[in-house]
């Protein structure tokens, strides 16, 4: 696969994912919006279907979106180390313009908002109790379920390896709305280093009103916990999942 088209798919998919997946939680989160108040499983739903229109349009390329996936697949022999790169690079830029995007979607609900921590809440996540190394725990976890019935659905591949066409991203991302509802408790469920990171990139240099701190010590947690739940994943697929020849 040339690398050009990697990249341009996999930034145009993130970037839509974020928008999408960053919009609810700014509808939810932030005053005066029509969606204000609409509670967990709204945004649960709501980063579901942003994972699915983002699939649909990274789709030439894979459609990994996420670091996590990205780094299976290296460990799979799926893609090789530069392909790695590109992925990660395309995945970290698409995030940072779906947050700017959103901001720029909700510029005056974010003016009127005055807690900085809900504004930070739009863009990254945090944890309910924080202890960083529980916290770790959870993402490790929840990016495992992930990442493992990722290559269980596509058969040791990519969600389109599996010649399911839209139904694949349907899975996963009912798959992403089934993490959220069980285990998006405790962290918010990153699931996702570029998620996570590019956001709150976008954060700290955006002119956002009364903004805040970034949380900068937190933001290992998201990236390193999703990482090796991917990781662990791919690892353990051979040998616990009956993959077809």
């Amino acid at each position: 696969m040339e690398l050009g088209t990697i990249f341009l798919s996999e930034t145009v998919g993130t970037t839509l994912l974020l928008l999408l997946g960053g919009g609810v939680v700014a509808n939810v989160a932030l005053t005066k919006t029509k969606g204000f108040n609409g509670g967990t499983l709204m945004v649960n739903f709501g980063w579901g279907l942003a994972v699915f229109v983002g699939i649909l349009a990274s789709y030439s390329s894979g459609a990994h979106l996420n670091p996590a996936v990205s780094i299976a697949q290296l460990i799979l022999g799926n893609i090789d180390g530069v392909q790695f790169v590109i992925y990660v690079l395309a995945q970290m830029v698409g995030a940072i313009l779906g947050a700017v995007l959103v901001w720029l979607s909700y510029k005056q609900h974010f003016d009127d908002e005055p807690d900085p921590a809900t504004k930070l809440g739009v863009f990254s996540t945090g944890p309910a109790i924080r202890s960083y190394g529980w916290n770790f725990v959870t993402e490790v976890i929840a990016t495992f379920v992930l990442v493992f019935t990722i290559i269980a659905i596509s058969n040791g591949g990519t969600p389109d390896a599996a010649n399911l066409g839209p139904l694949g991203g349907l899975a996963v991302a009912l798959l992403v709305v089934g993490i959220g509802a069980s285990l998006g408790g405790p962290t918010g469920y990153a699931i996702n280093p570029a998620r996570d990171l590019g956001p709150r990139i976008a954060h700290a240099f955006l002119p956002i009103k009364g903004k805040g701190s970034s949380d900068w010590s937190y933001a290992w947690v998201p990236v390193a916990g999703p990482l090796v739940g991917g990781a662990l994943a791919a690892l353990l697929s051979g040998p616990l999942l009956p993959l077809a020849a």
